[in-house]
């Protein structure tokens, strides 16, 4: 495959508009990822120099270019002056200066703006529109005015366009407002008049799927995918493994991880960051680390996202030393997020270096300045997690002064702070405060979450409170953490520690998914001695 081919693939992936695969880690570790493909344009017979720089840069977007000027363009002003000033300036509009704008207005999700250079392109023919164009203008125009607008707009597309890309990218406007019978209605107009089917309408069709309660339609959805000769993307296969993940089902995990071996296609950074991030949330570290080792292999760049996946990983696997590493390397970056710090932050008070936290913090707080309850919320979880209830305090106190309002997080922090300096009432009081208070279920089902709800749980336990254990147990249940044999043992040793008889506490723990181990029937056998 030559240069040029190999060019032209590349310039057609952006033509469908990216799905949006599933957060890797915002719920549980903090960053997303998504995937973009589209399908290829076997009638481009070539690709200027300045098209080819443009798809070499990337998204920037430099002062001399034509992206900048039309984002500069004042919000409500039309954004015909751009395109005259650079015309003015004597430089012609190639397809390559409006690839480059498109993508740049797409990663800031300026929509509206990108119709408006789409329908400028067709109506002023700086250049003779092709497949791509038209498919731009597809895309903004049913992201923007919906699928009514968009089936209208392709219907008065020259038949010559309306192939494959543009049918693919309408199905995915369908499925991005959630229409599954009317995308299922074009792909059987695709099937009829022998149009291929991207892989990424598949993956849109697995995510809208891919709640507990419409799961099932997945196996059917890989049939179909199968049946219409589509071969599975590493994104697809991502998707399920996320899937799994969310689940914490780290048996199926594995299963689909076997059957995309099995499968021949080849692992990425994100598939490694969602293998690693699910064995470390299960405490299985030893393969954790293997995964992490295959991750920091396979990374390529710098990817701000893969780092903080990384800075989460090590701050499990308790390696400070890599933590450290890890973290120069996101200082070299042009610009630190304030996202980076707090988990940096997060991280370092997971290996125990409190000091090392509050360093980075402070430097966050000059660097960035404080604006949000989760800057304030790393240091006190880091607090909380080590019993220092006086420091957390203050910086409560700190964190209402500054305008930031706690939220039901920093209160189930401060929680397990009262609970680790010992102050029991305090903490079933704050804790009360923090339930009072609306979370979202996304929060809910957070890994951070779930485990300080476990922290305060095990505490509950030692001390033989079986009814708060219980309490607090049902809302790990609704998130799927229970599937874990460690969590149904903390809940078992509250019954041990008060003395409590149960006889269905095996029963409910096999029904819930998780698998009892030596120290389940140890426990067991204890509680068995409380029968009367």
């Amino acid at each position: 495959m030559n240069f040029i081919t190999i060019l032209r693939q590349h310039r057609i992936i952006s033509a469908i508009h990216p799905t949006v695969v599933i957060s890797l880690y915002k719920q549980s570790i903090h960053s997303c990822h998504s995937f973009c493909s589209k399908v290829s344009d076997a009638n481009e017979n070539s690709i200027s120099k300045r098209e080819e720089r443009f798809i070499d840069q990337g998204m920037v977007a430099t002062r001399n270019s034509l992206s900048h000027r039309i984002e500069s363009v004042p919000k409500g002003e039309s954004i015909g002056s751009a395109f005259q000033s650079w015309m003015g300036d004597g430089l012609p509009i190639h397809r390559g200066d409006i690839f480059h704008t498109i993508n740049r207005l797409r990663k800031l999700k300026f929509i509206k703006r990108g119709l408006e250079v789409m329908e400028w392109v067709i109506r002023e023919r700086p250049y003779r529109p092709k497949e791509l164009d038209y498919s731009y203008l597809l895309e903004f125009t049913s992201k923007l005015h919906g699928i009514s607008q968009a089936e209208s707009l392709f219907s008065r597309i020259p038949s010559e366009f309306q192939n494959e890309l543009l049918y693919n990218n309408l199905i995915l406007g369908c499925l991005n407002r959630g229409l599954i019978r009317l995308s299922l209605a074009y792909m059987k107009k695709m099937r009829e008049l022998g149009h291929p089917i991207s892989y990424l309408v598949f993956n849109h069709l697995i995510i809208l799927h891919s709640s507990p309660s419409r799961k099932k339609s997945i196996p059917k959805i890989l049939t179909q995918m199968k049946a219409d000769k589509v071969i599975p993307h590493v994104s697809t296969f991502n998707i399920l493994l996320k899937i799994e993940a969310n689940e914490h089902n780290i048996e199926r995990l594995l299963k689909v991880f076997g059957d995309m071996k099995r499968a021949e296609v080849e692992p990425n950074e994100v598939s490694y960051c969602i293998l690693a991030t699910a064995h470390a949330v299960a405490r299985l570290y030893t393969v954790c680390e293997t995964y992490v080792e295959a991750l920091e292999k396979s990374a390529t760049g710098r990817n701000w996202s893969t780092l903080d996946i990384l800075i989460i990983l090590h701050g499990y696997l308790g390696k400070r030393n890599d933590l450290e590493r890890i973290w120069g390397i996101i200082m070299e970056l042009s610009h630190v997020r304030s996202k980076s710090y707090v988990l940096a932050i997060e991280a370092f008070g997971r290996t125990g270096d409190i000091c090392r936290a509050e360093e980075l913090w402070s430097e966050m707080k000059s660097r960035n300045s404080l604006k949000s309850n989760e800057q304030f919320n790393s240091l006190i979880s880091v607090y909380c997690r080590h019993g220092l209830i006086t420091k957390a305090t203050a910086l409560y106190k700190e964190m209402e002064k500054s305008g930031c309002k706690p939220n039901a997080i920093t209160y189930r922090h401060l929680a397990l702070g009262c609970l680790r300096a010992g102050l029991i009432k305090e903490a079933i009081k704050t804790l009360q405060l923090g339930m009072d208070m609306a979370a979202s279920i996304k929060v809910k089902r957070s890994t951070p979450w779930l485990e300080t709800t476990l922290s305060i749980i095990d505490i509950f336990a030692d001390n033989g409170d079986v009814e708060n254990a219980e309490k607090l147990f049902e809302e790990l249940k609704k998130a799927n953490y229970t599937r874990y044999t460690f969590v149904y043992n903390t809940l078992i040793k509250a019954y041990v520690k008060g003395k409590v008889y149960d006889p269905n506490l095996l029963k409910r723990m096999i029904l819930g998914g998780a698998r009892p181990d030596s120290e389940t029937y140890s426990l067991l056998k204890v509680v068995d001695q409380f029968r009367t």
